[in-house]
């Protein structure tokens, strides 16, 4: 009876995030999206002439937000989850585990413990999904130098280069540099632009092709050749970032090995001995002695994660 009161009691508070979710942050969303995709269609050329100033305006209406940080890594993940999905799906998982947890074992500072973790394993997984992504960024980045540079010595535009980019690239390139275009296109300053796509790419290579182009644009010069040595350096600088990651191989696998060991453990104790390992859930001590362990181990990870990371 108790178990159907649980279930009922999380249908209920579901069907209520979920209307209020769809009612103020879905709907808001969409009218949004509409108005966007309204400007982009121009109906005449003097539309066209005035410019359409989307980046400046999103950055007016993002830039102060608290949520900044949340919104770099959902855009750099390149999902089409927003800010307000992954805080629902944060919201969920802690409710979810939460209910999970008090349903089996009752133990408010067991269950406040699991809630917080499990409410930071969507944000784990798109954070990996961004770390990822970047990292195809970076590999494929010499090819859309090289293919700038190559229309440049063609005699075409700075600005054709990019939509060629854009054209024949893809995913994680394509996309960035089309929205760079674009962006550019539609009215936006080509300096303004190209400092808005270094900061949604942060990568120091990206950082190098705006400084290079913005340079070539004050001062003059053959941007072409300049880029050409750009993308040998990138490579270059690539090649030896795999060689750092195959050397810290070993202090990455020692610490996958010691962030699962102990869940492994526990898991093996509750099912070769429950009763003994039932101690650790339904004892006070227990349940400060698990608290105790998740946070020291959490520190642990960190430092490691520390030690083995190599700044390029």
């Amino acid at each position: 009876m108790a178990l159907v009161a649980v279930a009922a009691t999380f249908l209920i508070v579901l069907a209520c995030m979920l209307g209020a979710y769809s009612l103020f942050v879905l709907r808001p969303e969409a009218r949004e999206h509409r108005a966007i995709q309204k400007r982009l269609r121009p109906q005449d050329e003097a539309a066209r002439k005035r410019g359409l100033t989307i980046a400046k305006s999103e950055q007016r209406g993002s830039g102060g937000t608290p949520f900044r940080h949340l919104q770099r890594i959902v855009d750099q993940s390149g999902g089409r989850l927003t800010v307000a999905g992954l805080l629902f799906m944060c919201a969920m998982s802690a409710i979810v585990a939460g209910i999970v947890v008090w349903t089996l074992l009752g133990q408010p500072a067991l269950t406040a413990a699991v809630s917080v973790l499990a409410s930071l394993v969507p944000y784990g997984w798109t954070r990996h999904a961004a770390t990822r992504r970047m990292w195809k960024f970076e590999e494929q980045f010499p090819e859309a130098i090289d293919l700038i540079a190559r229309a440049l010595r063609a005699g075409h535009a700075f600005p054709t280069g990019l939509s060629m980019v854009a054209d024949e690239l893809g995913d994680p390139v394509g996309p960035e540099f089309k929205l760079l275009f674009d962006r550019q296109n539609f009215g936006m300053a080509l300096p303004d632009a190209l400092r808005s796509f270094a900061a949604r790419v942060p990568i120091i290579d990206a950082r190098f092709f705006v400084t290079a182009v913005l340079t070539q644009r004050e001062a003059g010069g053959n941007l072409s050749g300049v880029l050409d040595n750009l993308s040998s350096v990138i490579r270059e600088r690539f090649k030896v970032k795999r060689q750092a990651r195959v050397t810290s191989a070993h202090g990455r696998i020692t610490a996958a090995i010691l962030a699962g060991l102990p869940p492994v453990v526990a898991i093996a104790q509750f099912a070769i001995a429950p009763r003994n390992a039932a101690l650790l859930v339904k004892d006070p001590l227990g349940v400060r002695m698990l608290i105790g362990a998740a946070v020291l181990q959490g520190i642990g990870m960190f430092w490691i994660r520390k030690i083995i990371r190599v700044e390029y």
